[in-house]
């Protein structure tokens, strides 16, 4: 089993709304492999709504019902994507063993680039 302080964040709530968490070695364990096939429906679910967001903003005439519910779905898809993106940065090695294999010039920029469209 992992350390307590690598349990892996899962992409879904308890019954009670907590977070769940998964204690495995295994990378490739059956709840591994359905927590990272969920991970990418979210991400997949999130994509298609910022395109869909996008549209929506092109539309003139638009109605106030429309919005709720696309600005509904797009916390949802925002806290989910939340969700993984915290999960999986816990999974990143620590900065002090990436530098001690040599992993230290790895790190992306967050930032955009002139080219970004919102």
């Amino acid at each position: 089993m992992t350390a307590h302080d690598e349990l892996r964040l899962l992409p879904w709530s308890g019954p009670d709304g907590k977070p769940c968490y998964l204690s495995t070695d295994d990378s490739n364990s059956h709840l591994s492999r359905l927590a990272d096939g969920t991970e990418a429906i979210q991400l997949g679910l999130a994509h298609s709504l910022v395109t869909h967001a996008l549209n929506i903003l092109d539309d003139e005439a638009v109605d106030a019902d429309e919005l709720r519910d696309l600005f509904a779905g797009l916390v949802g898809a925002l806290r989910d994507t939340l969700r993984v993106a915290t999960s999986r940065g816990h999974r990143l090695p620590s900065s002090e063993s990436s530098a001690q294999r040599g992993d230290a010039n790895c790190v992306a920029s967050a930032q955009p680039d002139a080219s970004t469209t919102w």
